[in-house]
């Protein structure tokens, strides 16, 4: 039964009739000569489709009515070429008319999003676009991500970087700040990543894109249009073809450089509610209820996404299968993964490697707030398990090097606390069932959540809460900023060293402040940009971070593919109050080392480590050997706050 003759607006509870998806493709048809105009609108008795020669502005060319099929879907063919023309929807619903809308399937739209374009997708392809292709991945975990705003990462003065801001600024070659150092795409070569992961850059609706020059920001987890590139990080927000060729460049670039590129998605809520598109288009239908009727919001965002229904699954799974074949995308980011359900995060996972079998993802295993959605349907790091090919971030790894991300002055493993060591030592391994862990005694867990290791990603920091090295300052506020460095230092080495998937946050590389701000999402540029001055100042750190992730590279025992391997060839030597030591055994995932040793010290002073054999050194302090031409024997004094590295061929 069709919703549209309903005289009353339909209780939410009556969406359930759509047990399935209707088979219609729901995005626009476009040739030459014919244009195809799709809705899935079913509580409405009449849908409208809007020309207008731009994308705002007083410029409307026609309105025609569109025709109702029998799955409520509304559609109109145009036998004329409209390439170039804007378009939007208006929906009767109620006895009322809806505000215009470019629909939830748009991908191309004018300034602001208001309204979408038509136009040949194929006409924004870079030269050669047609052999792009991303890194090769035999493992999720041989990935290196580096996660980034756009706009933070180009706009500081010092950058060097002309397009400051945009997608093209990403991928500017040759940039330099004043003393001579990479910054930028060069930057990134140099540091050694093999990803980057973009913050959302679909199209949001806080930046007002028709007036830039305002000072004005966000981190963009207020979704306007799902399947079109933001238009303040293109050079013309008023080109709706333009900045869909420089997000392609963007990417073509980044890959030509040997880098993937990972999008950050947020289809679990929608930055308006009552007058987004979705409602806009069948309301109620595309947002979870209670029993009232009244939105729930484990978004914290004032709403979250029913993922479990059919049509909203379809869309979802549509969505992003475009993003990878129309922009060549190497990775999802889920921003909180844990609202959507897990059929249909593996009806994403399926429906992704068909395209890309090198495809990355990975999200946040839990919900800001409680949910309708059963817990045992939810995409959570507790049903990691239950989800196929999909990592989590640990929490409990993140936590447990640098204190509570809830607390400030909380303090972890690196910073002195006591009773860290079980909760480092699960995210070393992956946060599978390793033997020699007690997991009682891990922070947010009492059990293994991942059946491989891949599929834990280990951080300590992101665009999340505070930087590492501010929670590092404000939890340590007597100790030396000499420490506070060596701490950082010791955290990233962790994070690089373990089984997982490595994240860093930009930046992180060079000690990135933002003033002890703890939720950046809309603070100016002079909170959230990078400031390339300070890879000058603590140029150290950075050699610190490309040394290690240099030996994370070559050196495959230190992301092996499956949890057998980790439990049989990674071995815990010692746990003690800030020291953890383990060996990494039997040539493991092939490594040209026989056995490798890693002492992590996180005690203010040198401890005398006991050595049973004779080892080569690699790292001793800040110093790198990859050759390990120094032999030590018998015990080895390991500096503060430091991480000691050796092997034995």
């Amino acid at each position: 039964m069709l919703l549209q003759s309903c005289k009353e607006k339909p209780s939410y509870k009556s969406f359930s009739e759509f047990t399935q998806p209707t088979k219609s493709d729901l995005w626009l048809n476009y040739n030459e000569g014919l244009c195809e105009f799709k809705i899935w609108s079913p509580t409405a008795t009449n849908v409208r489709l809007h020309l207008y020669k731009n994308g705002d502005g007083n410029n409307h060319i026609n309105t025609y009515d569109l025709n109702s099929t029998s799955d409520g879907i509304w559609t109109i063919k145009i036998n004329s070429n409209l390439k170039g023309l804007y378009y939007t929807y208006q929906t009767k619903i109620n006895y009322e008319w809806q505000e215009e809308t470019p629909g939830i399937y748009a991908r191309a739209v004018g300034v602001n999003g208001k309204r979408a374009m038509v136009l040949d997708l194929e006409s924004t392809n870079p030269m050669d676009w047609k052999n792009d292709t991303g890194p090769d991945l035999k493992s999720p975990n041989e990935a290196i991500i580096y996660e980034m705003h756009i706009r933070d990462f180009s706009i500081h003065e010092t950058s060097g970087i002309r397009n400051k801001g945009k997608f093209l600024g990403v991928v500017e070659k040759g940039t330099k700040t004043s003393d001579g150092l990479k910054t930028g795409l060069d930057h990134l070569k140099e540091l050694g990543i093999t990803h980057v992961h973009l913050l959302p850059s679909f199209d949001y609706f806080t930046v007002d894109e028709s007036n830039l020059d305002r000072e004005q920001y966000n981190w963009g987890y207020d979704p306007l249009n799902y399947n079109v590139p933001e238009g303040s990080y293109s050079t013309n927000p008023y080109d709706a073809a333009l900045r869909i060729k420089e997000f392609k460049q963007m990417v073509k670039s980044l890959h030509d450089n040997g880098i993937g590129v990972i999008m950050d998605v947020v289809y679990n809520h929608t930055g308006k509610t009552q007058n987004s598109n979705f409602n806009l288009e069948v309301p109620d239908y595309y947002y979870r209820q209670w029993d009232d009727g009244s939105y729930s919001d484990a978004s914290a965002c004032g709403n979250e996404v029913a993922s479990e229904r059919a049509m909203v699954r379809k869309f979802i799974v549509e969505s992003v299968s475009y993003w990878a074949k129309e922009y060549h995308m190497d990775g999802f980011r889920f921003d909180l993964m844990g609202i959507h359900d897990i059929e249909t995060m593996n009806a994403i996972s399926e429906s992704l490697y068909k395209i890309n079998p090198n495809i990355l993802l990975y999200g946040e295993g839990w919900l800001a707030s409680n949910s309708p959605l059963p817990k045992k349907q939810r995409a959570t790091k507790a049903n990691v398990s239950k989800i196929s090919k999909i990592a989590a971030f640990s929490d409990e790894l993140r936590d447990g090097l640098k204190g509570s991300v809830f607390e400030k002055e909380s303090q972890g493993f690196v910073s002195g606390a006591k009773n860290e060591e079980t909760s480092i030592q699960f995210g070393i391994v992956g946060a599978i069932k390793h033997p020699q862990i007690a997991f009682t005694k891990v922070n947010y867990s009492n059990k293994a959540w991942a059946k491989e290791p891949w599929q834990s990603v280990s951080y300590v920091s992101c665009h999340d809460n505070h930087t590492a090295f501010d929670k590092l300052k404000l939890s340590n506020p007597n100790t030396s900023k000499k420490d506070i460095i060596a701490m950082q230092k010791l955290a990233n080495a962790i994070v690089l060293t373990s089984q997982g998937i490595s994240f860093l946050h930009s930046g992180s590389d060079f000690l990135r402040t933002k003033n002890g701000i703890e939720n950046s999402y809309k603070s100016p540029d002079s909170i959230n940009q990078i400031d390339w001055n300070r890879k000058s100042e603590y140029l150290d750190v950075f050699n610190y971070y490309k040394n290690l992730i240099t030996l994370r590279k070559l050196h495959p025992a230190f992301r092996m593919t499956n949890a057998e391997d980790v439990i049989n060839n990674l071995h815990f030597e010692k746990i003690a109050n800030g020291i953890i030591s383990y060996t990494l055994n039997n040539n493991a995932n092939e490594d040209t080392w026989k056995r490798i040793l890693v002492v992590y010290n996180a005690n203010p002073d040198p401890i005398l480590y006991q050595l049973e054999d004779s080892w080569n050194l690699v790292l001793e302090g800040d110093a790198f050997d990859f050759q390990g031409e120094k032999v030590i024997n018998d015990t080895i004094k390991v500096p503060p706050i430091s991480t000691l590295i050796a092997f034995q061929k």
